[in-house]
């Protein structure tokens, strides 16, 4: 490895999104002193607004996207072992319509999608293959409108998107990485073949290299605040989503298809409600206000509204949210067919290299992340290998025992605490719930599970500065508390702060 003393820190990253984290903890973990800066909250942007989803991307088939498709079914399995406590399997149930996709068609495209996934991983695949189902008969029939008859079932999982953000950052920080959010890059440039980084709190950190993971703001961030001409551009695509009241019974999610050919998933979300999206609908520039539109809240009501037996509306709607998707641009004029799959462009001149990141998904990230040390590696003589395919996050270290088991054992140690404390405990911390949990003295529960102490325990060490970051990121208290209930929960940030 090359002498530190010249340079701050020998890697800058700038965004905190999955990427973003991503790369700084493989990074961390390699040996290399490790910044990374984000303007707003971790996960504040596109990696906090999917659609919840670690899948190896079925409709993508249809676009012969056939790597892309293979990288992802073989990282839903890795991230099934080394994120177990915010990765679930779910049971994704596609009905039949006839007029749409032929039966036959999506049977074959199921079969292919089972053998990629073997063919991807190396081993068998730990989720079951796809099956014909019926719809009028139980489980599957709950919610769905008569005359629905036929339909496919197959498997890939959830996430909870903003947490993994916070887990990687986490486990980057234990590794060495310093993480400073609310921290902007105003400018930087090349100077003896290091970066300096100006940044917007007044200081200047010195880096040998950049990561540019700045997701919809990437060409800015390197056309204007690196000044570094690249010939790729940016296709900002918005996806949006409603969250409704409960739309039918059981914990399978359901693939709508559409007459554009696009397909809406409903997925079961925060134990009493369904999440309906995502759209695909071009977005103007990165600074724009980021929200549903009125056009998009109303396909995705009739989306649903096609297969529902009892019809749902706007005003059921109790909670959306957009996120734009920087995609890198292939030309392609239907935004639902421009490649979900990334670049990482990387410029050298003067000696201090950037790597940007055009693109990506939440379930290839951490490829991403292997993908990108790969490309800088020759500028650090003697880095390590990678590491992030076998290495659990500290959440999902169950020291051998299942995630099952884990938690069970969770809930003997602290009988004394609400059943919902105990359950969004171990959610969102798995592993680390026992950290947060400490004596079990918890103070004031808010509801939905979100105490005092695990509060005090956001701001204190998961980065936590404004109640949305509670509320909406680290968990989503927002969508199960009352207004009277966030307002104890503002109030109590205040007075951390």
């Amino acid at each position: 490895m090359a002498d530190r003393g010249a340079a701050d820190c020998d890697l800058l990253v700038i965004g905190g999104g999955i990427n973003g984290t991503g790369i700084a903890r493989d990074a961390a973990g390699r040996g290399l002193a490790v910044s990374l800066v984000e303007k707003a909250d971790l996960a504040a942007a596109t990696s906090g607004a999917s659609s919840k989803l670690v899948h190896g991307g079925l409709r993508y088939l249809e676009q012969l996207e056939f790597r892309l498709v293979a990288e992802a079914l073989a990282e839903r399995e890795v991230l099934l072992r080394v994120a177990g406590h915010l990765v679930w399997p779910l049971r994704f149930v596609i009905p039949h319509v006839p007029g749409l996709r032929p039966r036959w068609r999506i049977r074959a495209g199921l079969f292919f999608y089972d053998r990629l996934a073997r063919f991807a991983s190396g081993v068998r695949p730990s989720l079951p293959g796809s099956a014909s189902v019926r719809l009028d008969l139980p489980p599957y029939d709950a919610g769905l409108r008569p005359g629905l008859r036929h339909g496919f079932a197959y498997a890939d999982c959830r996430v909870d998107d903003a947490r993994l953000v916070i887990e990687n950052a986490l486990d980057a920080e234990r590794r060495g990485a310093r993480i400073f959010v609310r921290t902007a890059c105003v400018s930087a440039h090349r100077d003896g073949g290091l970066w300096r980084v100006r940044l917007d709190d007044g200081r200047t950190i010195s880096a040998r290299a950049l990561v540019n993971a700045a997701g919809p703001w990437v060409k800015e961030v390197l056309a204007r605040r690196l000044g570094v001409r690249s010939n790729l551009e940016v296709r900002l695509v918005r996806g949006s989503h409603i969250v409704l009241p409960a739309l039918y019974a059981g914990p399978h999610a359901f693939v709508l298809q559409n007459d554009d050919g696009r397909v809406v998933f409903m997925i079961p979300f925060a134990g009493r409600y369904t999440v309906v999206g995502t759209t695909d609908a071009p977005h103007g520039g990165p600074d724009e206000p980021v929200r549903p539109t009125p056009e998009e809240v109303d396909y995705l009501l009739r989306a649903a509204n096609r297969y529902l037996a009892r019809a749902v509306r706007a005003e059921d709607v109790v909670w959306s949210y957009a996120g734009v998707r920087p995609l890198c641009d292939d030309g392609r004029a239907d935004p639902s067919k421009v490649t979900r799959d990334y670049t990482l462009h990387l410029d050298e001149a003067g000696g201090a290299p950037v790597l940007s990141v055009f693109g990506g998904k939440i379930t290839t990230y951490r490829a991403l992340a292997e993908q990108a040390l790969a490309k800088l590696a020759r500028h650090f003589p003697g880095l390590k290998g990678g590491w992030t395919a076998r290495t659990p996050l500290p959440g999902s270290d169950f020291g051998g025992a299942s995630r099952a088991e884990a938690r069970e054992a969770f809930f003997a140690r602290y009988p004394a605490l609400a059943p919902e404390v105990r359950r969004a405990l171990f959610r969102r911390h798995g592993a680390r719930a026992d950290e947060v949990a400490g004596d079990g003295d918890m103070g004031e529960h808010f509801g939905g599970g979100l105490t005092a102490r695990e509060l005090a325990w956001f701001v204190a060490r998961e980065w936590a500065r404004q109640p949305e970051d509670v509320l909406w990121r680290r968990t989503k208290a927002g969508l199960l508390l009352a207004p009277e209930a966030q307002a104890r929960v503002r109030a109590a940030m205040e007075r951390l702060a």
